[in-house]
């Protein structure tokens, strides 16, 4: 009983001159990704609105906007619904949005884009009221059909209830309640009433299809007619095709064609494997007069020098000074701190590689796969085949991880799959398979980030000045949404609003984004998987300096600079970790803030064969309103793990501007032995929830580096812990 909606086919003017700047390659100034979206959506919207279905049954389906790739949103998304709807959280399930920003967009990111751990926090107050405006419509129909005021009505696991002893579920009373008009205005519940969220009841509703094999992921689609392709990409960056001879290639039993694409030459096949040995028996040769030609050491070097000062050719953005920072050029003394951090190119590493499904068919494109920017792969697609984005249908499925891997802004394999499939055309479905190796070797990494601080301390031994100087590259840049002013935030995050810098009189803070051809992307946890090290390591280090215990450090600065919740989750883990160490262990501590919340992490370390092990992490975590306990703390766990990993092993090196890391083998990650017992605990809070997926993954690396300065009393300059592992 979903009374369908479809907006209006035709293109307005608008849409018309979005074609025009599509075609020409560009996007139009002033035309939002959202506005861009609107042209030609289909989408069949129900009686209770865009984000939820009720069957006759009473079953309830939650519609998700967001792309469910391992983090386990999509249960706590459907717990608000839920909540404020009073359904019978055992009816419910999750079913993923259509591509259409007009409806689904992300308002924190202005596109449909899953990303910044921004699902719950984006859909709290909408999912709410869609939630209790369909309550509120089931209440005016029994209301209407009892002949009782709706105050007097009362729901509970979807069911309507009156003190006259009558009762009606949700699918009885489905035709009448599709009929009440949706109210203009709702009365949300006092969270102090959640029977739900906040509850260990809040389980993923896909836990059994992961289990079984139902759940669908790109890799499982099958469809009538359908190849399967791979592209043979340039070994350097920036290289191009210059020629190829593909005679060989195409004598493979199983391949169907051959042909070159804007990022390499793709090798279309009745199957995988003849796909991968024609690609094998492929000669190219590629011109690299434009390709990115330095080693991963030269471009650390040549940050380090921008850094320090030695290389000019940079330009310093500043994004935090104050007071006479100049003086600080000629500290010198006992009381002046100096440090320089490096951290490595590191590889997203999902367990599911990069793969699309499409089908072009003239001017209509259909996608299958685990899109976490929806709107960024109608926009790609559409500029290719020179369609309006709206009549680009995706499919969305469920992802083996992301990390920020599929949320590109040229939507790199999904654009693949496109060009291959409009050569084949004819809507005839091509699958576009990346091996491990092509996912390791052909981009995108975390960018070098070199950090160099200089700290002056006052009698007390608190900062007194701050300089600090970040250079890497910008991720940002190439964006087709708007930055805004002042430098890429995806650089600074972390080091800009930190509490530290908040409590120093004197700062001087800049970042330089010097131009290298290496593709970069945002990597779980973004600027924080740098600048809470940086932060983090550089204040223990503050406080030895000091003659102070580290926690108290912290504690002093956080009074300073009014950062309360800081100091209300440091407290958290220091109690809950216990006035005892483990016998034989060491401990580090760690605070940052990143989208949003405030994570702690006391953990517990020591050398084994002169390699850091970490045994227990003790977790704080300030995140609002805790929808669901459980996935809270599954995703530090993950989180931790996931920084464990990049912090003692993770490491993508580049030798005359080829990766040498091609698989596992040589790119080392976390073996489940070595993981870490991992506690957490949430500040109780009535704030509106904030990221959870990836604030638990930054805090690690440095807690673990305070843990080793604590034990030998020497710092951490470079990550990875354990070179090359």
């Amino acid at each position: 009983m979903n009374a369908p909606f479809k907006p209006q086919d035709a293109p307005s003017r608008r849409d018309v001159v979005v074609t025009a700047a599509l075609a020409g390659g560009a996007l139009l100034v002033g035309c939002s990704p959202a506005d861009l979206m609107s042209a030609g959506s289909k989408v069949e919207v129900g009686a209770f609105g865009p984000f939820i279905k009720i069957a006759p049954d009473g079953v309830v389906t939650v519609i998700s906007k967001h792309i469910e790739f391992g983090q386990g949103s999509h249960a706590g998304l459907a717990a608000i619904v839920a909540e404020e709807l009073d359904a019978d959280w055992s009816k419910v399930q999750v079913e993923q949005a259509p591509a259409n920003a007009k409806l689904y967009a992300n308002g924190a990111l202005g596109a449909q884009l899953t990303g910044g751990s921004s699902a719950i926090s984006n859909s709290w107050e909408q999912l709410r009221k869609a939630g209790a405006g369909a309550r509120a419509m089931f209440v005016q129909a029994a209301a209407n059909r009892w002949n009782v005021a709706v105050g007097e009505i009362t729901v509970r696991d979807s069911v309507l209830s009156h003190a006259s002893g009558k009762t009606a579920g949700f699918g009885e009373l489905l035709a009448d309640a599709a009929k009440v008009p949706p109210p203009s205005d709702v009365k949300l519940k006092d969270p102090k009433t959640f029977s739900l969220i906040g509850t260990d009841r809040v389980r993923r509703k896909d836990a059994q299809a992961k289990s079984d094999g139902a759940a669908r992921y790109t890799q499982d689609v099958r469809l009538p007619d359908m190849l399967t392709a791979v592209v043979a990409h340039a070994p350097l960056f920036g290289a191009k095709v210059k020629n190829v001879d593909a005679a060989e290639a195409r004598k493979v039993p199983g391949v169907v064609d051959v042909f070159e694409i804007p990022t390499g030459v793709a090798v279309v096949a009745q199957s995988t494997y003849a796909a991968r040995m024609g690609r094998e028996a492929l000669k190219i040769t590629w011109n690299e007069d434009k390709a990115e030609k330095r080693g991963s050491a030269a471009i650390s070097q040549l940050f380090k020098d921008v850094a320090s000062g030695k290389d000019g050719s940079a330009k310093w953005q500043p994004f935090d000074q104050r007071g006479d920072y100049a003086s600080l050029d000629a500290a010198r003394g006992e009381r002046v701190f100096e440090a320089t951090y490096e951290f490595p190119y590191l590889a997203h590493a999902t367990m599911e590689p990069m793969n699309c499904v499409a089908s072009v068919d003239g001017n209509k494109v259909k996608l299958w796969t685990g899109s976490q920017g929806q709107t960024l792969d109608q926009l790609n697609a559409a500029k290719i085949v020179g369609c309006l984005p709206g009549s680009v249908e995706i499919e969305t499925l469920f992802a083996g991880g992301s990390f920020g891997r599929r949320a590109n802004f040229q939507s790199d394999f999904v654009a693949e799959s496109v060009h291959i499939a409009k050569t084949i055309g004819k809507g005839r479905p091509v699958k576009l398979v990346w091996t491990r190796e092509d996912d390791m070797q052909a981009g995108y990494f975390r960018p070098i980030v070199v950090h160099a601080v200089k700290v002056r301390l006052d009698k007390d031994g608190y900062p007194a000045a701050w300089r600090h100087r970040i250079v890497t590259q910008s991720i940002m840049k190439g964006s087709p949404m708007p930055m805004g002013k002042g430098p890429d935030q995806t650089a600074i995050e972390g080091t800009a609003g930190s509490p530290y810098l908040k409590a120093t009189p004197i700062v001087d803070a800049q970042v330089a984004l010097p131009e290298v051809g290496v593709p970069v992307l945002w990597w779980r946890s973004v600027g924080a998987t740098h600048t809470a090290f940086a932060m983090e390591h550089t204040i223990d280090q503050l406080a030895a300096k000091a003659g102070k215990d580290p926690v108290e450090y912290r504690r002093a600065l956080y009074r300073k600079a009014g950062a309360d919740r800081h100091l209300v989750a440091l407290n958290l883990a220091v109690e809950k970790a216990g006035p005892a160490v483990t016998a034989g262990w060491t401990r580090g501590v760690a605070v940052h803030e990143s989208f949003g919340s405030v994570v702690a992490q006391i953990a517990e370390v020591r050398l084994e064969n002169g390699t850091p092990r970490v045994g227990r992490v003790v977790t704080a975590i300030d995140c609002g309103v805790a929808v669901s306990p459980d996935q809270i703390a599954a995703q530090m766990e993950g989180g931790t793990c996931y920084g464990l990993s990049a912090a003692l092993f993770g490491e993508v090196t580049l030798t005359d501007g080829k990766v040498d890391q091609t698989n596992f083998d040589g790119y080392r990650v976390l073996r489940i032995n070595e993981a870490p017992m991992v506690e957490t605990y949430i500040v109780p809070s009535g704030a509106p929830p904030s990221g959870v997926g990836e604030p638990g993954t930054p805090v690690i690396a440095p807690a673990v580096a305070n843990a080793l300065f604590s034990l030998e009393r020497r710092a951490t300059s470079r990550l990875p812990f354990v070179r090359g592992a």
